[in-house]
């Protein structure tokens, strides 16, 4: 391989022009033909037997000649990317420029590359943090929600009431006509929980067990099932059983049943710190968040569109990862939720956009300054990694790229190095009570 030229184009493009010497070329097509000549028939010949002049005469002079570039150009593109000294971000757009046995071949190629990014101001930047306190609300709805846990159904021997869980069959009619997905046996239904059709469960409410009654509703104008959608419909209920939840009460042996706690105070105190240390994780990372956004504002560059593309491709893949593990392939996804994968990759583009962005900016800052993960760093981020996945150690090592992790751990030192030189006003805000 010989690299003739790297012009540098538009938008971080480049344009590579390198060349085969003849005898690789000449040697490429020989074994082009004695691998893909089977395929072809002559007459006269058993196929794939014809003397390669003979298929050349028929197919083409150039029948072999492209199969012989699809064997050459993996290894000779790495060769001219690595002598260009350039950082491919993007999938290469070859062309032949020209080829034959006995000057070789000329190849062009347009790739994205890694752009050059100018940073504005990163050091000394001015952020507010929101510093919020957790409120006896948000204690107390926390407390509820334990107490809701660890409540006791109980049968009710009178009419079922909101609040209540009943178990009920179901079978839904239309037009006198029963519809797909309308029936049920055995189904337990909390009322008031709003799941069903609105004005359904209100209906059950001051039924008892033992009834048989009819439900009629009205379906939304906007429901899922178009078929459906704005119909009237009955719904013939049968009321199997009503339980009603007992609650325990909230005292000290509430507190012992339910925690490590001896009294309430105690566990409501535990629970007020950890409300409280998640509202201050929140704070610190919308600071870091504010942070990063005025650093991706203030640089310049000019990021080649395939960097999103193969962000979201990563983005994709993590996902279908994700719901491999519940056992749903991400095409069955797709057809339950009536999208198509050109729909499905665009809800990621503005995350993908700002995670590009934001990396370019961070790892500018990383040359800028110099940053590097020491050995001991890339160790402990292994064992953070092995612990999380329960693995060996070694085996972690044998699998992670450490140029890689090191590379990841550079650009989060580059930003705690921001946030470590920015000036921080703290401004108390009230957080949200729950509902």
């Amino acid at each position: 391989m010989k690299l003739i030229s790297c012009e540098k184009l538009e938008k971080s493009m480049v344009e590579l022009q390198f060349s085969i010497d003849a005898d690789t070329f000449k040697a490429a097509v020989n074994t082009a033909f004695k691998r893909e000549g089977k395929k072809y028939s002559v007459p006269g010949f058993r196929k794939g037997k014809a003397p390669r002049a003979m298929m050349e005469k028929m197919y083409g002079a150039d029948i072999f000649h492209y199969d012989a570039i699809n064997d050459l150009f993996p290894e000779n593109y790495e060769a001219a990317v690595k002598e260009a000294n350039i950082e491919v971000v993007g999938r290469p757009e070859p062309e032949v420029v020209s080829m034959n046995e006995t000057d070789g071949a000329v190849l062009k190629v347009k790739v994205a590359v890694k752009p050059e990014i100018t940073l504005g101001d990163y050091a000394g930047l001015n952020v507010t943090k929101k510093v919020k306190t957790a409120d006896e609300a948000a204690v107390d709805a926390e407390i509820k929600r334990m107490q809701d846990r660890n409540g006791r159904l109980l049968t009710r021997e009178g009419k079922a009431e909101n609040g209540d869980t009943v178990d009920i069959d179901f079978e839904g009619f239309v037009d006198g006509k029963a519809f797909e997905g309308g029936k049920a046996e055995h189904y337990s239904l909390v009322l008031g929980s709003g799941s069903f059709i609105p004005g359904f469960e209100d209906q059950v409410v001051g039924h008892a067990a033992g009834e048989e009654f009819d439900v009629n509703v009205k379906f939304p104008e906007q429901y899922q099932a178009e078929e459906l959608a704005g119909k009237d419909a009955t719904f013939k209920i049968k009321l199997h059983e009503v339980k009603y939840k007992e609650l325990p009460a909230l005292d000290d042996d509430f507190a012992k049943d339910v925690s490590e706690y001896d009294t309430l105070d105690e566990l409501k105190d535990s629970i007020r710190k950890g409300i409280q240390a998640n509202l201050d994780r929140q704070a610190d990372q919308q600071v870091e968040n504010d942070l990063i956004e005025q650093v991706v504002n203030g640089m310049q560059g000019e990021i080649p569109q395939a960097m999103y593309d193969a962000r979201v491709d990563e983005l994709v893949q993590d996902f279908q990862y994700r719901i491999a593990q519940q056992g749903l392939k991400l095409e069955q996804y797709l057809q339950y939720m009536g999208m198509t994968m050109d729909q499905f990759k665009a809800q990621f583009a503005e995350q993908a956009e700002k995670q590009v962005k934001m990396r370019l900016a961070m790892e500018a800052i990383v040359a800028k300054e110099g940053i590097e993960a020491s050995d001991e760093e890339f160790e402990n981020e292994v064992k953070r990694i092995a612990d999380a996945y329960k693995m060996d150690v070694d085996k972690v090592k044998s699998i992670v790229d450490e140029k890689a992790v090191k590379a990841d751990l550079a650009v989060n030192k580059a930003i705690d190095f921001v946030k470590e030189k920015a000036n921080v006003t703290e401004e108390a805000e009230e957080a949200k009570k729950e509902d």
